[in-house]
This record gives C-alpha cells, structure tokens and sequence, in this order.
C-alpha cells in the first residue's frame, strides 16, 4: 500500500513557505552557477518542507546526443545517497527482531568466520561496525565505485578468501563501500530475499517510490539521465552498471519526485511524540539513523557560507553523517560519488526541511550549493525550529515557580519541590534572594509561556515593573517530577 506523498508535519514544524519563495530566485542561481561551473549536462535540485516537496528546479540535459531536458521524472544514480536505504533496511530487521546491531557479522555471512584479523586481539566485525564505518577496511571509494556489477558469486569467493584489513576492527572511521556490500549479503541472507527485493518490498513500495529500484535497464531510456565524466575539456559517456552485488553501497536509481517522499519520510520521524506510527520502519527506528560512530572529529561545513565561522562537530552515524551545525543545529546529510553520477542530501530535522541534488557528472556531487541554500533560507527567516510541547509536569512545575516569585517564600509550593531543594539552599536563604529580586524589578507577570527544551526543563521570561527576570527550570526525575533547580536572574530593560 502506497504512503501519501505528503507526510503530516507537525504545527510547530512549519517551515515559512513564503519566505522560502521569496529566496528561491537566489537559490535557483546557486545551482545554476554550480552546474555550469562544475559541467554538468544536467542537474535537478529540490527542497522538501513541511512534508512535501516545495520547490524543484532542474537545468540542462539527460543526455547530449538527444537533448532530452532533465525533468523532476528523470532518473539518476544516486550513487552512496543508497546506503541510508541500506542501513536502514538494517533497522528494519533489528525492529523486527531478526538480528541485533551488535551480531558479529559472520553469524549472518558464514565466510567471515575463517578470516584473518590483523592482529590476534582484534574484536571480530559486528553489524554496528559495517553500519559506522569503522569494520577496519581500507578507504575504497575509488575501487568500490567500478564495483557495481559484480557477480554475487564472484562476491562470495572474495569474501570465502577473506581480505586484508587497513585497521583493527572498532578503532577507527574509515569510508568502506565493501562494508557495505557485506550489509547488502546480511540483509539478504537475513530476510531471506535478494538485497533490491527486500529493499523495494519494504521501503521503496511502501513509501510509494514507485520509479527507483537497482536494475537501471528495466526503466526506458528516455527516462533516464545518462552519466558522463568532464576530461580534458570534453564530456565522455560513463558505462552503465548493472545491479550487482555491491548494489548495497550505491546502485540505487531515482528521481527527484520519488526522492523527494524520502526526505518526506525521514524528516517525518522528528521529533519523538505519540502519533500513531503507520510507516514502514518506525519513527524510532529512522531516528538511529542519527546515532553510531563515537569517532567524532571538528568539520568545516559545506559551501561558501561562512568558510572561517562555523565549524561543526561530525560523525558517521548509519548510512548518514550526523553533524551539529552552528547555524542550523543538527543535520544528517550524504554525497554520491559514481561513475557519472554526484549526487547530495541535507536533512535538518531541528526545522522538518530538506534539500538534495542529483547531477549527471562524474563524483559532481553539489554539496556547496545545498548547504549554501540551507543556510539562505535560515537567514531569511524561513526555518521555524520544532519546539518541544509542554508537559503537564512542566507546566506544573512553572506554575509553582510563579507562586514562590509571587509570595516572595520558596515554601510556598513546598509540596513541588524535590528533596534536594532546600538541602541546596535552605528557606531563609531564599527568601533573601527572592527579597533582593522584587526590590530590583518590582512585580512581574509569571503567566508568560514556558518555552520547553524537554518533557522535564525549560526556560522563560517575565516582564516586570522595572525590567525582566530570565528563569529556567529543572525538574526531578522522580514520579511526582518535583523542582530540583530553578534559577531566577534579573535583567534591566
């Protein structure tokens, strides 16, 4: 059964439409600028937001010799953008209790058990280290990408002869497209179906991505984008590769109208609530995609904006790369690289909006342009941040905190205070610094609303007579969630 294409967003996720409108004209020359500087003899980029693809615009060619313009029906290669579908294809089965993330790899693929590991206290490969990276494979980008196509048998006798390794196993990150692979056998022998079908049946159907799949040639020509590489001053066509047994890594084949449900579909899972859960993976399950590799390092973002300002700490988390960004909070993203293909995605899931970028270059992937979009749109004014809703804990909790403002005595809602309250700072104590607040700024309006940054703490503001009080509040964990911090400060006008 088909999902709508438009996924419910939340009322306190609603990206500005308008103002997204009102700097599309800005973006628009962005990536028209990248793909004529880079190129590319086509590109296509969109934004999703609010649950639905807002904005799409492509440029130039599916293919050279018959001119055929890119479409938001034309289909790409999306290259490494495929293995979020692959880890979370992982997920599935861990949701579905068929293995753990922390199996060794060889329960699910017999010929790892005789492998040499390089040296004799190495940790054997678990499904978490393939899903992060950090299985201690050597960077493969450049070989991994030519192998496509290979043979599932011929895979099997690669793994039967074993392989070297470049690291011990959980010691470090280290890109690795025969990781993987080896995801893409687990999944498989797991499900008991081959890697696309389990794929197509469980993801690409359900969320109605009913143009993508793996083998590239069931799809008409005239629909598809043909890849190219940019060398010595002219285009030559890149060969096209069938689905194989490296399909796991970066076969996947899609176009922006189906792409776009995906983004749709993982922003969708932010934040944490009690809707009903009617998705083919859950909204937990897509949250992992956030999570993985402690081997986290200082990253200078994407694009032109702001080179020297914003740093970002990054990680790989399953199939994405998590970051913090200093303007837009955290952000899940991945490049495509391949044979005639580039590819990009960023998920900002703090503001439900997403943007991606398929081209028909070589390794052309467009991620300056994304993130030099994302953060245009930030600086319009056209991300509205998710804000977490108010428990009755919470506003409990803040009711109390303006009852002890208002009487000038903390005991006055003794029975919200956590046992520690009064063990931090005793009653007269309190009384003197509340004393000291009301003779600064004088009474004050404590019905202002609480904003909350989880089910059990918040901050506020109340406008007084001679200036404000900046407040914020933390509850106990604890059945009856009692006060255990409150802070008051006074601010002049």
């Amino acid at each position: 059964m088909l999902l709508l294409l438009c996924f419910p967003a939340l009322a306190h996720a609603q990206a500005d439409e308008k103002k997204i409108a009102a700097v599309v004209p800005d973006i628009d020359r962005l990536f028209h600028d990248f793909g004529q500087d880079s190129h590319s003899p086509g590109l296509i980029y969109g934004i999703v937001a609010n649950g639905r693809l807002v904005h799409v615009k492509a440029f130039g060619v599916q293919d050279l010799d018959q001119k055929r313009p890119v479409t938001p029906d034309s289909l790409f290669r999306i290259a490494s953008m495929t293995k979020a579908f692959t880890a979370l294809s992982i997920l599935k089965l861990r949701e579905d209790g068929k293995l753990t993330l922390d199996d060794l790899a060889e329960q699910h693929v017999s010929e790892l058990r005789q492998w040499t590991y390089p040296t004799k206290d190495s940790p054997r490969i678990r499904i978490r280290d393939l899903l992060t990276h950090s299985a201690g494979f050597v960077d493969d980008n450049p070989w991994g990408d030519r192998q496509t196509p290979m043979p599932q048998e011929a895979f099997t006798r690669l793994l039967a002869q074993g392989v070297p390794f470049n690291t011990a196993p959980g010691t470090r990150y280290e890109y690795s497209n025969l990781g993987y692979a080896l995801l893409g056998r687990v999944i498989a022998n797991v499900s008991g179906m081959p890697y696309r079908r389990y794929v197509e049946r469980i993801l690409l159907g359900p969320i109605g991505m009913t143009s993508s799949g793996y083998a590239v040639r069931e799809w008409p020509q005239d629909r598809r984008a043909l890849g190219y590489r940019w060398e010595e001053g002219r285009w030559l066509r890149e060969p096209d590769m069938d689905d194989g047994a490296f399909g796991a890594m970066g076969g996947l084949q899609t176009s922006a109208t189906d792409y776009a449900r995906w983004v749709a579909f993982l922003l969708s899972a932010w934040p944490a609530r009690d809707d009903p859960d009617q998705a083919p993976v859950s909204r937990a399950s897509v949250r992992m995609l956030a999570q993985g590799s402690n081997f986290a390092k200082l990253a200078q973002r994407n694009g032109k904006s702001g080179p020297s300002a914003c740093k970002q700490a990054a990680a790989y988390g399953f199939g994405m790369r998590v970051a913090q960004d200093c303007d837009l909070g955290l952000t899940l993203s991945h490049g495509g690289g391949y044979p005639g293909y580039g590819s990009h995605v960023m998920l900002m899931p703090d503001y439900g909006v997403g943007i991606f970028v398929f081209t028909n270059r070589t390794y052309n992937g467009g991620a300056g342009p994304a993130w030099d979009a994302a953060v245009a749109l930030k600086q319009a004014g056209a991300l509205v941040a998710r804000e977490p809703p108010v428990t009755p804990h919470l506003a409990d909790g803040y009711a109390a905190a303006g009852q002890i403002y208002a009487a000038g005595n903390i005991l006055a809602a003794r029975e919200r205070l956590a046992m520690n309250m009064l063990m931090d700072s005793d009653a007269d104590s309190w009384t003197r610094r509340l004393a000291a607040l009301r003779r600064e700024v004088g009474d004050c309006r404590t019905d202002a609303p609480i904003s909350a940054s989880g089910n059990l703490s918040g901050s506020f503001t109340w406008s007084c007579e001679r200036g404000r009080v900046d407040g914020t509040l933390l509850l106990a964990p604890t059945p009856t969630a009692g006060i255990q911090e409150l802070k008051l400060v006074a601010r002049q006008p």
